[in-house]
């Protein structure tokens, strides 16, 4: 297994999806401080998983995470001053969380990590992304959205859902931990036709996805 430092947070991260943090919490910027000394030996990978329980900044307890998480690689960083920082990172490999590293070597939290891979039917995969495209473009249609550009991939077709509809924090971890491909995009056909469905008999309107600047 891989050991990767965590930074839990009160969203879930997708492979290929934009995150962007301000990070200011003394033990995050340990851990940058130490990802971009060490880029020349290595990626500057850290690992994001949802929080169950508990909170993202100041609880001294460690919060209860979700077992599927997404490592993010830090693209852009910058200084704000003050022991304040922007960093734009990207989601990149899923991961199931193992064993807490239990040391006091640094002050943030890390952990053994499985990396997971991708699986399903490829042709499969492949009707049914195009099938989620078309579901997705006809729903925004309804809601008056404009049309969002979609990816050319099955496999990023499938992560591709809370980018387009605000979806909640359980949705986006039950695509996030789906078996393979071919399962993410059933269940993300499934949610859309859910949200067409409240959309049909209550009269609300969907809302785009939050683009906000998450704080550490």
């Amino acid at each position: 297994m891989t050991v990767l430092p965590l930074f839990p947070l009160g969203t879930v991260l997708m492979p290929g999806a934009a995150l962007t943090l301000q990070i200011f919490e003394p033990r995050y910027v340990a851990l940058l401080t130490d990802l971009l000394a060490a880029q020349d030996e290595h990626p500057p990978d850290f690992g994001v998983v949802a929080i169950r329980r508990g909170f993202e900044v100041g609880d001294l307890r460690r919060p209860e995470l979700h077992a599927v998480g997404c490592s993010a690689r830090i693209r852009q960083a910058a200084d704000l001053g003050d022991q304040r920082y922007v960093v734009v990172s990207q989601g990149h490999t899923r991961f199931r969380l193992g064993a807490i590293v239990s040391d006091d070597q640094t002050p943030y939290t890390r952990a053994e990590v499985e990396w997971l891979a991708e699986g399903g039917d490829a042709v499969t995969s492949l009707a049914l992304a195009g099938r989620l495209r078309e579901q997705v473009a006809s729903y925004r249609r309804s809601l008056g959205a404009d049309p969002a550009e979609a990816p050319d991939s099955s496999e990023r077709m499938s992560y591709w859902l809370p980018e387009v509809l605000e979806l909640g924090l359980d949705d986006r971890q039950s695509l996030l931990a789906a078996g393979s491909t071919e399962a993410r995009l059933r269940q993300a056909l499934r949610i859309v036709r859910r949200e067409r469905g409240l959309t049909a008999s209550l009269g609300t309107r969907g809302r785009p996805p939050d683009a906000s600047i998450s704080p550490n």
